[in-house]
């Protein structure tokens, strides 16, 4: 059974026969544009052997599109309201199992209840890779890939919308302004590419801000180049809290506790890195080597 187009005068009819208005602090604002629903789809590229994790039900338009590709699908939804709606929408979906919850259960860790659903959904339906396919909620969107990037559910690839900052934050490279913590933590375990810029136009309600699809693809050779990610992204964290500093000022005044300044000094010179250059203008290579150097017991 086919689903209603999601177009604008589609949702403001299903929304207010329900008396559902989209709130702003959840980042509820959905996608009219249906070729763009396309493209997010086909990038996932899809299969039977995938099971699709979606943060955010919102409407159930591209939950089902997912339910059509994928071989299951989990999809989690914070809004009573919305989880309501999606429910009813999906129920004669048998591959898609729906949660209200929060996906995060802090900033750092993702909600246990989804992580298992998602294992136990695999089993069921015989699938043998996972994927996140989602247009994320803006307020959650960073949380949610570094978590899942981080974590030891392996994901095979993110096809995600997220915010136009957050996608160049992702992607800067050394030097460029947006390039910090995000960045290196990204681009250290994974492929990322932009496959789109979305105007505030093909949404609605409308956002304040540009869009962008992303793709990210992680990468198990870099992976076992960082060793423990997440002692690394600890690292980039306490590294990057004072950004105003150089490279020897960030180190001596380390969050966990002052370094001295000649341990500093001699790390630096034995890694041949420039103490009076900022953080943002090193490259992935050159953060692993200081997170080797430097980590110990401090970070």
């Amino acid at each position: 059974m086919s689903l209603p187009r999601q177009t604008l005068s589609y949702l403001r009819s299903l929304l207010e026969s329900r008396g559902i208005r989209p709130k702003n602090k959840l980042g509820q604002n959905f996608l009219i544009d249906l070729n763009l629903l396309d493209l997010i789809v086909r990038t996932a590229e899809l299969s039977k052997e995938d099971l699709a994790l979606e943060v955010g039900s919102g409407t159930g338009t591209l939950t089902g599109r997912l339910a059509e590709g994928a071989g299951a699908v989990v999809s989690v939804e914070v809004d009573t309201a919305f989880y309501m709606l999606t429910s009813e929408l999906m129920q004669n979906h048998p591959n898609v199992r729906l949660l209200h919850a929060d996906i995060l259960k802090t900033k750092n860790e993702l909600n246990p209840e989804v992580l298992a659903a998602v294992k136990e959904e695999g089993v069921k339906f015989g699938c043998t890779r996972r994927k996140l396919v989602a247009n994320l909620p803006y307020v959650v969107a960073t949380p949610v890939i570094a978590n899942l990037l981080i974590g030891e559910l392996e994901i095979a690839s993110f096809t995600v919308l997220v915010q136009w900052e957050i996608a160049e934050r992702m992607t800067a490279k050394p030097g460029e302004k947006e390039h910090g913590a995000l960045a290196i933590l990204m681009q250290s375990l994974s492929d990322i590419s932009i496959v789109r810029r979305l105007p505030p136009t093909v949404f609605w309600p409308r956002p304040q801000v540009d869009s962008a699809i992303v793709h990210i693809v992680p990468d198990a050779e870099k992976r076992r180049r960082v060793g423990d990610p997440a002692k690394f992204r600890v690292f980039l964290r306490d590294l990057y809290s004072h950004r105003r500093k150089n490279l020897r000022g960030a180190l001596i005044g380390w969050p966990s506790g002052r370094r001295e300044k000649t341990d500093v000094d001699r790390k630096l010179a034995e890694l041949g890195i420039d103490g009076q250059v900022r953080a943002e203008q090193l490259c992935v290579e050159e953060h692993l080597r200081l997170c080797e150097a430097f980590a110990g017991n401090k970070a």
